[in-house]
């Protein structure tokens, strides 16, 4: 008797349209809650209701032909080979190659265009631009990428977004409307229609002038692309793209941070998290870039209601049995990489023993006797000056707080860099006699969750304020040993977990809960991606409110406060936000900068 339900039967068609359209054979289509991405050759898809009604059904078909069209005719490598650095041109840059390959699609299969449509219009409805009053509210990338749609597929603007696209298209069009005709003739070249949108981009004034990048591209971009990148191609096979891999690795073995994010190239696709692929991803937060200047000098933070919000360990979330399996995910994780681990975990103590280590005052009158000043004792026994005395170099009692970002757009392998960097870091400093607490932030529910009920319930007071359940979680308190809290760092990987991030408020948990310690020196280390999201709370507030805020804790901290605060960008530059702080791609960047910027904090005051 055949058991599958209406569900699974579409599943399994999805699963083959998927493999056709990407060509590739191991691709597996899944359900998902949260929000739809592509992680390796898994594509995970919104799930309809059981009844199979029309139009969600076809979002979910909108969301697996963009994946699949993503694996046929995207290569990531040649993508972040040339991304700008700015992050707003960085997410018009994402935003407009997903437009590149789902026009493929679109201009060639009527069914595919109708499915591609219903997908950006659910993007659409969770896109900032559809609550934009002003242009200073709308995502340019959101705009751009919906005006070029609107001209490489003639499909016109969804609805809910055509007000805040308008009030940017006059400016777009003005400055970059003749590159749209120009990147029409290139829709199948994604090297040519790369080094095109880039010149877009100069054209809106979101990236500098080729003058401007002198120093850091001496040969020019169009010289650097054709020289540089001559085995990529977008319709690489998987074997190629990996024999490129190891040649690239081969040829450019220790050239630095750019180059090693390049050789594990062929992972970067297994991630919805790197950098800019928020807007491509759909419903991933928009993360906003303004310039501190641009907000108010004065600003009141407020917080509609705590009644929902818990501090909860990382043990009561999940049972026990669940928390092993997800500690032997990360372990698998960590597999590959035992000799860098190990290698970094001695760096890192060598670098912060030496400075426990004891020294010496020579040619003292009294102490221990100087085996060095034997000749001098025997030749002249009455001379006053051959003792040493040892001193200790003072190391101040010290505890570090690891505070990591547990939102949604970490989901993938950002979370699983986070989640690593911390277990090695965590085992590191333990081991050098320094006491770690590692904690993690995220919300209760997408969209409000409870303390949106009752703001509705109470009449939509204006001006609420933070409006979300805020989950803050111990992974392993600072006096805990790390064996006994080490399963706990395995729940970072459990699906659903993270949502969205509220991170003015998670530093001042934090900050607080370091102020109670007793250590001489304290140091917070924040691994984020980027800027607080919250949908609720910036529905319902001004666009820049939890940025605002943010900033005003991070000012404060640095300035005021008694603890070092330092930060680790996963993917993400997050020194607009932190003095202190770096950025990594991958675990191995632990060894260079990151060990550094630790170290240097630990340096005798």
């Amino acid at each position: 008797m055949n058991q599958e339900s209406p569900l699974d039967r579409f599943k399994q068609a999805l699963t083959g349209a998927a493999r056709a359209i990407g060509r590739e054979a191991e691709t597996e289509v899944t359900w998902t809650a949260e929000a739809p991405n592509l992680q390796g050759n898994t594509i995970r898809v919104p799930m309809p209701p059981r009844t199979l009604p029309a139009a969600e059904a076809q979002e979910a078909r909108g969301f697996a032909d963009s994946f699949a069209l993503r694996q046929r005719h995207h290569n990531e490598r040649l993508h972040a080979r040339n991304a700008p650095a700015e992050p707003a041109a960085r997410a018009c840059y994402d935003a407009v190659e997903t437009v590149r390959y789902e026009a493929l699609g679109a201009n060639t299969y009527a069914g595919m265009r109708g499915n591609l449509d219903a997908a950006t219009r659910m993007r659409v409805a969770a896109d900032p631009i559809t609550r934009a009053t002003n242009a200073d509210e709308v995502p340019v990338q959101s705009a751009l990428a919906l005006l070029l749609r609107e001209k490489l597929t003639g499909q016109p603007v969804p609805e809910p977004a055509r007000a805040g696209v308008e009030m940017l298209r006059d400016w777009i069009e003005e400055k970059a409307g003749s590159d749209f005709d120009r990147l029409a003739h290139s829709l199948d070249d994604q090297r040519a229609f790369q080094t095109l949108s880039l010149d877009m981009l100069r054209h809106l004034e979101l990236v500098k002038t080729e003058e401007d990048h002198d120093h850091d591209e001496p040969e020019g971009h169009e010289d650097k692309t054709d020289d540089g990148e001559q085995q990529d191609s977008p319709d690489d096979s998987e074997g190629s793209d990996q024999q490129q891999t190891q040649i690239a690795a081969e040829q450019t073995e220790g050239e630095g941070e750019t180059e090693e994010s390049e050789a594990t190239g062929q992972e970067q696709e297994m991630t919805e998290g790197d950098p800019g692929e928020e807007g491509e991803e759909g419903m991933m937060p928009v993360r906003p870039n303004r310039p501190w200047t641009e907000l108010p000098d004065t600003f009141d933070y407020r917080i509609f209601t705590t009644a929902f919000d818990e501090v909860v360990e990382a043990q009561d979330l999940c049972d026990f049995e669940e928390l092993d399996r997800l500690r032997a995910y990360l372990d698998s994780q960590l597999a590959g990489l035992g000799a860098v681990v190990t290698r970094l975990a001695n760096r890192l103590q060598r670098r912060l023993m030496a400075q426990q280590n004891r020294s010496w005052d020579f040619d003292q009158e009294e102490g221990l006797l100087d085996a060095a000043r034997l000749a001098r004792v025997i030749v002249s026994p009455g001379h006053s000056l051959s003792y040493k005395v040892e001193q200790d170099i003072e190391f101040k009692d010290t505890v570090v707080t690891l505070l990591i970002d547990n939102s949604g757009s970490m989901r993938g392998r950002p979370i699983s860099i986070a989640a690593i960097s911390a277990d090695i870091l965590a085992r590191t400093l333990e081991r050098c006699g320094v006491k770690v607490e590692i904690l993690g932030f995220t919300t209760r529910a997408w969209k409000g969750g409870q303390s949106r009920e009752k703001w509705l319930a109470d009449g939509k007071p204006p001006d609420p304020g933070r409006l979300n359940d805020l989950r803050h979680i111990i992974y392993k308190k600072a006096d805990e040993p790390y064996r006994r809290a080490r399963k706990n760092l395995g729940l970072m990987m459990r699906e659903g977990l993270l949502k969205e991030n509220i991170d003015g408020e998670a530093l001042l948990w934090a900050h607080e809960r370091m102020l109670g310690r007793r250590e001489d020196r304290r140091i917070l280390m924040v691994i984020s991606d980027g800027a607080p999201v919250d949908d609720s709370t910036l529905s319902v507030n001004n666009a820049g409110y939890l940025e605002t805020h943010l900033r005003k804790v991070i000012d404060w901290i640095e300035k005021q406060s008694p603890v070092q605060l330092v930060a680790i960008g996963i993917g993400h530059d997050v020194t607009r936000y932190y003095k202190r702080a770096v950025t990594i791609m991958d675990v191995e960047q632990l060894g260079g900068t990151i060990i550094e910027q630790l170290a240097g904090l630990f340096e005798v005051e």
